[in-house]
């Protein structure tokens, strides 16, 4: 009987160390999918926001369903085809690629009445009824895009764009994320605002940028906003974000380890509500 009773206890503590796993699918464009590439990174990272959050909760298993340039648009055109598993939770970090890629807003009423992928609000409810036909009672959370500033790819730098401080196609990046945060607040599902975070402002993502000056042609650091709109050759001139530059990005748009750092802390309060 005292056996038995041990026995018992046993099990009921290594229950309570080792809970039960939970699936977590994270559904997003290049900053998600870099969680599990840092090569092509330059290496100028070394853990994403999916390995921080994993760190702080072991009963999560993770997938990383990142994918690089993808629009909320073309996820729900393709949800189909990309395998997407039934999971626990599912986080949603889309955005930034509709905007600088022109793709329509649209508003809320796009959203709630189920008018399709032509608009990301449209997009956005695709992608949620898509998740809920794989699990009925997942948990979701959406991420807002971060604000950016001028991107240069470290691996091409004629891959390059300029940043959300000014309107792409006559959209701001600020409405992007609004949309993501009115959708939350009209299903009720947790959403992290990382645009209007305020370790995350413009000058923040940065130290500097290494340009020409125009009138010199010598190289010198422009902090913001000084550097928005000044010129640069990718083909000529040096590469602007040398590792002195890294701050909350390290190329102006895709987060450093501190920018990870900063939205897994965004995320763990959410994590542990959801796994109480």
């Amino acid at each position: 009987m005292k056996k038995l009773l041990f026995l018992s206890l046993c099990l009921l503590f290594f229950a309570a160390k080792n809970p039960d796993p939970v699936t977590w699918v994270a559904i997003g464009d290049s900053i998600t999918y870099l969680n599990d590439h840092p090569d092509e990174t330059g290496n100028r990272i070394s853990k994403g926001y999916l390995t921080l959050i994993r760190e702080k909760f072991p009963e999560l298993q993770v997938v990383n369903k990142g994918y690089n340039g993808w629009t909320a648009v073309r996820i729900a055109q393709e949800f189909d085809k990309l395998e997407i598993p039934r999971a626990d939770i599912y986080s949603i970090f889309l955005g930034t690629n509709d905007w600088w890629g022109g793709k329509p807003l649209g508003s809320l009423s796009d959203f709630q009445n189920g008018t399709g992928h032509e608009t990301v609000n449209g997009a956005f409810r695709v992608i949620l009824d898509k998740i809920y036909l794989l699990n009925p009672e997942a948990k979701i959370i959406l991420i807002t895009p971060m604000k950016r500033v001028d991107f240069v790819y470290i691996n091409n730098p004629k891959n390059n764009a300029f940043g959300s401080y000014q309107e792409k196609n006559g959209q701001d990046l600020e409405d992007f994320a609004d949309a993501i945060k009115g959708i939350g607040t009209a299903k009720n599902l947790p959403v992290v605002n990382l645009y209007h975070q305020r370790k995350m402002d413009f000058p923040d993502l940065v130290n500097y940028k290494w340009l020409k000056n125009p009138e010199t042609g010598k190289y010198q650091k422009y902090r913001y906003p000084d550097f928005a709109n000044l010129p640069f050759d990718p083909e000529q001139d040096e590469y602007p974000y040398p590792e002195k530059t890294i701050a909350i990005t390290y190329d102006g748009l895709h987060p450093s380890d501190k920018g990870y750092r900063i939205i897994a802390d965004e995320l763990q309060p959410i994590f542990e509500n959801l796994l109480k």
